[in-house]
């Protein structure tokens, strides 16, 4: 995945200023309009006819936000104060273009050509779902399992959390194992797929941090879920470059995840009574392809750490 940041939420401020003239901040991009008193007013309706012009003028943010506007003449002593002013459209590209214009379109081209085709099938999935694949993926924006694997409405039961980190059972609860927990027992599902890729950001970050974990950091106290792959990869190629013992880690945290999931008595019950079968995934979008394997239980120990893969297959 990319390197991550904090969310962050946009503030836009309107200031009026007798000195400064309007300020428009949406995204960090600021824009300056006319001191307002060089503008001349022959009357009051002339100056409500300027502010009028001033607001439809400026961008549109946040739906339903409060846009607090005052306009002062010293001339004429007018003071107005326009509250509750709706406006839409909120996100907008560097161009001026309108993100869910282009989305708009997306939508309606699926519903042409995917929806009304296939009526019948998502009537029924408006029914039930009985997806025969959990997938657990990275949040990555450049690796949507859906897209690369194909999967179709109904087929797998998806959640995605950064660096596609399963906790083990002792962890505590989390959206993860909440999303496993109704995939494995209420839709038994057929197969749980972890699905890792290459330039994962936040395996670079668990590799990076330091051992004490900041606690003011939920990206920090969230990957450190991986540590005992990042242990691994440190003893088995101590020597090798970062970047190296990142790719080592991408691919470790994998089947540390997999051995997680046995930490859980009732996904093991059904592994043992082959009921389910636990699977990884590796996606090297620099090359695009794809390598899979199973966890071989025979072969595996969660006590011991230790680990066995069967039924690998490269698809390049």
């Amino acid at each position: 995945m990319a390197v991550l940041s904090s969310s962050s939420v946009c503030g836009d401020s309107f200031h009026c200023s007798p000195f400064s003239g309007f300020t428009y901040s949406f995204l960090g991009f600021s824009r300056n309009w006319p001191n307002p008193n060089s503008v001349l007013f022959d009357s009051q309706t002339k100056l409500r006819k300027n502010e009028e012009a001033h607001l439809r003028l400026l961008p549109s943010v946040k739906r339903n936000q409060v846009l607090r506007l005052k306009a002062s003449s010293s001339s004429i002593g007018l003071a107005q104060e326009l509250t509750s002013y709706e406006v839409e459209n909120v996100a907008k590209t560097d161009g001026g273009q309108d993100l869910f214009a282009e989305m708009k379109q997306r939508f309606l081209s699926f519903k042409k050509q995917k929806y009304l085709k296939e009526s019948e099938h998502f009537q029924s999935l408006a029914e039930a779902q009985y997806p025969k694949f959990m997938v657990i993926a990275c949040a990555d924006s450049r690796v949507c399992p859906s897209t690369i694997l194909g999967f179709q409405p109904g087929e797998a039961f998806m959640i995605r959390n950064v660096a596609n980190l399963v906790p083990p059972l002792e962890y505590g609860p989390s959206e993860t194992n909440a999303a496993l927990d109704f995939a494995v027992n209420t839709l038994e599902v057929e197969n749980v797929l972890v699905i890792g890729h290459s330039s994962c950001g936040g395996i670079q970050a668990l590799m990076g941090m330091q051992d004490d974990v900041d606690s003011r950091s939920f990206l920090q106290k969230w990957v450190v879920n991986g540590k005992v792959a990042k242990l691994r990869t440190k003893a088995e190629v101590a020597h090798s470059s970062f970047d190296q013992q990142c790719r080592h880690c991408e691919k470790e945290s994998i089947n540390r995840s997999l051995l997680n999931l046995l930490t859980y008595p009732w996904i093991q019950e059904k592994v043992r009574k082959e009921l389910l079968s636990i699977h990884g995934g590796y996606y090297d979008f620099m090359n695009c392809a794809f390598e899979k394997w199973t966890l071989d239980l025979k072969g595996s120990s969660i006590e011991g750490g230790r680990y066995s893969v069967k039924d690998q297959a490269f698809w390049h």
